[in-house]
């Protein structure tokens, strides 16, 4: 059995990655259009900081609450040309793979989520430097769960370090409130803002060191939902408004029993030991009875993470469970794999284990190289279901949970495992250099 190789039938070839395309003015014009139609009616403004006289190329960095934050940009950026990193999976279409030469025309660059790209530095620096146009990422690489910013990765700051591109920040308020993550289909009749900023000058990187750089993106791009709401007096109104939050918040903080909350109306509460809260129109929590252990959702959300990160640290956490695997590997359609094993621990990573077309198979991403893993609740281009979305440089595998309400927690896991890593390796080199310094020390005595 060969790693990290499925036996799909003849014919089926992995994706081949194009150079970035310039678009023309006719697709960038059709992307604008496009926007216009997808956002009708959804955004209030969108205010502009510094904007004055700054004009492609630049980095655009953007927070990433839905799929109208796309959108949005090409409406912020025009009439200057853009490029934008778009998931892969978003260019797929069938019977012909129309969608992705139709994105690849209005300037989306596919990437896989979570895996290293070699060419990610050269493509960026070809629309920046060649084509002049904006360059638009998101750093943080996934949809928010809870309306906070997800951890934007230490690699940003050397990244836009060697780029040397002027840096303009999007973050977009009450795209998340508008459709949360956990319910997303169903829309709450809400205005949003999108703010897009000047942060830093081309001069400014050039004189900035990367932990500088990153330091300024991170502060930049901070937001919560959640406070936006609460502190601008936003009401939602809609009677299913806390439907779906379990999917975030699967731990009750009462019982501190995981996987048995459930939602219903604007009520959450835990089947274990009966617990409920009722969520008010401005986006808090309350009990009906009893303490109210987090008001502020995200402060739940983050309770949760801690408490993954404590069983990475003390060495209980693993994960284990049977799934439905479809696989990606080039953009005509989902394949239908079948049952598989999907495994998760510090010590032996993520995998995925099955048996396709006559061969078992074998999907591995070690800890130390998966800094994130993408989930999902209600996942679009496949089926309605949660799923954790596992990519190779050349696949991509879309797995579906049995176990309930299971995904956030692996995301946490992965999370906390990478930055243990980081800092066990930081540690090491910070002991490797007192002990080259001691020797130095001592040689000079004798």
């Amino acid at each position: 059995m060969e790693l990290n190789k499925v036996n799909y039938k003849k014919g089926v070839k992995a994706f081949e990655p194009k150079p970035p395309k310039n678009p023309c003015k006719f697709f960038s014009w059709l992307a604008r259009v496009l926007s216009g139609f997808l956002t009708l009616g959804k955004i209030n403004k969108i205010e502009k900081v510094g904007m004055e006289n700054v004009k492609a190329p630049y980095l655009l960095l953007s927070n990433h609450q839905t799929f109208t934050d796309f959108a949005i940009n090409s409406i912020a950026t025009y009439p200057d040309k853009f490029n934008a990193i778009a998931t892969f999976e978003g260019h797929h279409g069938q019977p012909k793979p129309i969608r992705a030469w139709l994105m690849h025309q209005v300037g989306c660059i596919p990437k896989r989520k979570f895996t290293t790209d070699p060419n990610l530095i050269n493509e960026c620096k070809t629309v920046l430097d060649e084509y002049k146009n904006v360059m638009i990422i998101y750093p943080e690489a996934r949809y928010t769960d809870i309306g906070t910013t997800s951890f934007i990765t230490d690699e940003y700051g050397a990244l836009i370090k060697k780029l040397g591109a002027p840096v303009v920040t999007m973050v977009h308020k009450g795209n998340y409130l508008r459709s949360p993550f956990w319910d997303w289909r169903r829309k709450r009749k809400i205005k949003t803002t999108s703010v897009m900023t000047y942060l830093l000058s081309r001069e400014d990187v050039e004189r900035m060191s990367p932990e500088e750089i990153l330091d300024a993106v991170r502060k930049a791009l901070q937001h919560d939902e959640h406070a936006y709401q609460r502190n601008n007096k936003i009401k939602i109104t809609e009677k299913y408004r806390a439907e779906g939050l379990n999917k975030a918040l699967y731990q009750c903080p009462h019982c501190l029993t995981e996987f048995e909350m459930e939602s219903k109306g604007t009520k959450l509460w835990c089947n274990h030991c009966g617990k409920t809260w009722e969520m008010d129109e401005y986006g808090q929590l309350k009990a009906t009875e009893g303490e109210t252990e987090f008001a502020h959702i995200p402060d739940w959300y983050e309770w949760e993470r801690e408490n993954v990160k404590k069983e990475v640290l003390d060495g209980t956490y693993s994960f284990e469970d049977e799934v439905d695997v479809y696989s990606l590997p080039h953009m005509k359609k989902f394949i239908y794999l079948g049952n598989a094993k999907f495994k998760h621990s510090r010590e032996n990573g993520v995998t995925v284990e099955g048996h396709y077309n006559g061969e078992d198979y074998k999907i591995h991403r070690p800890s130390a190289g998966l800094y994130s893993i993408h989930t999902e609740y209600d996942y679009l281009y496949v089926r309605s279901a949660p799923c954790i979305y596992v990519s190779i440089a050349n696949d991509s595998f879309v797995c579906y949970t049995k176990k309930k309400d299971v995904v956030t927690k692996v995301y946490f896991a992965v999370d906390a495992i990478h930055k243990e890593i980081l800092r066990e390796r930081a540690e090491k080199r910070a002991q490797r250099l007192l002990e080259r310094e001691a020797k130095k020390a001592t040689s000079q005595e004798e």
